[in-house]
């Protein structure tokens, strides 16, 4: 049992003890390290100016990836090697990507450039640089950077340059190997990743955070033990939310409970269960691995989960925290409520399985038993019969949380709907299924009326509040409107499709 957190910053191993452990990243790097050229704007990971990268061993391998340092805290980044823009540049040489930054004049009041910087690395080294030109790209800009670049934030600079730059950069993405090779330090990291933690932050222990407990077990047998005996201690999966939290000074924690050393729980495979197929997820399983697996085996939420957070959020974020979370515009939810998603739940005393329609009691409140740890996520995948759609509406496409979800999964039998689900977000204390709105589906003509129809039902069904995100009535127009939005998307599809099942063989 270590009592203490190992990881690399630029290079040199650093033991962290006591309340440094309980820090944001961010906090440490500036307040600790003097490396200020880590940026805090909004402390609420939405900017990207506070941009690093972490690597990770992954197999024979190394990951890096960029994250939001502000609200990652230091104990999360055990066995990690963690980069500053201080630690590009290598004996007076910057590395390909500020250099492209000069060159393009990517910056102006240079606040956020170290965040750019830090994500362009990133990309370059994943080999992003190499993706095909977007039709609609501005001076040849690809669509991949623009998602690469979509968790960083500008004001004054503009995104042409930057892009211009990404593109220069992206000729030398071997940089970051180069500065860094996984032989000066990955093999220790490999090995006390079988490590389990347990460290205590004494009091009087300077500025530090104080009187705090962190566990970061190594296996679920563990993890549910500690559950068990610290049932207060607060579940640590991604921490986007609770970051966001503790900088604005919401959280009076004691205990953290961190997942995130259970290799079990980062899983995600697909399963074939007779004619169909599950995906099946662990509870901590990034958004990031769950997009990819989504791009292959449910491309019906890839739109979402695209503008889910920025890369930065989605690296970290997980599946098991956004349900958890029960956020009624979490972007997630919808399609787990349509797709009748199930849960697994465990403790000491065992597993039981809930369908994820029963798993809230109310705005935030789930039946998570105080001893229990959600560690699986079981969704069907949607078969060659159904049509399914997912939406998100928010103020901005990228990085903004959401005024109004929903996901709707449609399957027929020539032109009759057979069966319907309906979830709804951003219209109550909870995703809602509209059951009502369901069943006034089936049995009916796949046509615009069928739908114009159902969204009469729909508006009746919901019960949406104004807040700062959108007015009541803004709600109810697109409780109406998405159904109809719907039926206009796969008219077409459905048609070609009813078109090739007639045509002689």
């Amino acid at each position: 049992m270590r009592d203490h957190v190992i990881l690399w910053i630029n290079g040199r191993r650093r033991e962290i003890r006591g309340g440094d452990v309980f820090l944001t990243t961010s906090d440490y790097l500036r307040r600790r390290l003097g490396l200020v050229g880590t940026k805090i704007v909004c402390a609420e990971g939405d900017c990207g100016a506070c941009t690093v990268l972490v690597g990770r061993p992954e197999g024979d391998s190394v990951r890096w990836l960029p994250i939001d340092s502000c609200i990652r805290f230091i104990f999360q980044l055990d066995g990690c090697h963690l980069v500053t823009v201080e630690g590009l540049a290598r004996d007076g040489e910057l590395a390909p990507v500020q250099q492209a930054l000069i060159d393009c004049h990517g910056s102006q009041c240079g606040f956020c450039t170290p965040g750019f910087v830090m994500t362009l690395a990133a990309a370059c080294h994943a080999g992003s640089c190499h993706a095909e030109p977007s039709a609609s790209g501005a001076n040849g800009a690809t669509t991949d950077w623009r998602h690469e670049l979509a968790g960083n934030l500008c004001r004054c600079t503009g995104y042409i340059s930057i892009i211009e730059a990404a593109e220069r950069a992206g000729a030398d993405p071997g940089w970051l190997a180069d500065r860094y090779p996984a032989a000066t330090w990955a093999d220790e990291a490999r090995r006390r990743a079988a490590d389990s933690l347990d460290i205590r932050s004494p009091d009087g222990d300077g500025d530090a955070v104080v009187g705090r407990r962190l566990f970061m077990p190594t296996t679920l047998a563990e993890a549910l033990a500690i559950r068990a005996a610290h049932p207060q201690a607060r579940v640590v999966a991604g921490a986007t939310d609770l970051g966001v939290q503790w900088n604005k000074g919401l959280l009076d924690v004691t205990a953290w409970l961190d997942l995130g050393r259970v290799a079990d729980l980062g899983r995600i495979s697909v399963e074939r269960e007779g004619d169909g197929a599950m995906l099946v997820a662990g509870g901590t399983c990034s958004w990031t691995d769950h997009l990819a697996a989504c791009r292959v085996h449910c491309p019906a939420i890839v739109p979402v989960l695209e503008v889910f957070g920025g890369p930065q959020i989605r690296h970290v974020g997980t599946l098991g925290g956004n349900i958890v979370t029960g956020s009624p515009i979490g972007d997630s939810l919808p399609m787990l409520f349509a797709m009748d998603a199930t849960l697994e739940l465990a403790s000491v005393r065992g597993r039981r399985t809930v369908p994820i329609t029963a798993f809230y009691t109310g705005y935030r409140r789930t039946v998570l038993a105080p001893d229990e740890l959600l560690v699986g996520v079981r969704m069907p995948l949607p078969s060659s019969t159904e049509l399914v759609r997912c939406y998100k509406v928010s103020r901005r496409r990228d990085l903004d949380i959401s005024t109004f979800t929903a996901a709707i999964r449609i399957a027929l039998s020539g032109d009759t709907i057979t069966s319907a689900a309906i979830a709804y977000g951003g219209v109550g204390p909870t995703v809602l299924r509209l059951s009502a709105t369901e069943a006034s589906l089936v049995g009916r003509p796949f046509t615009e009326a069928t739908f114009r129809a159902a969204g009469e039902v729909a508006h009746g069904e919901i019960t949406p509040i104004s807040d700062v995100r959108g007015s009541r009535d803004y709600r109810l127009a697109l409780a109406r409107n998405v159904l109809v939005k719907f039926f206009h998307e796969h008219e077409h599809e459905h048609g070609h499709a009813q078109e090739h099942a007639a045509a002689p063989a």
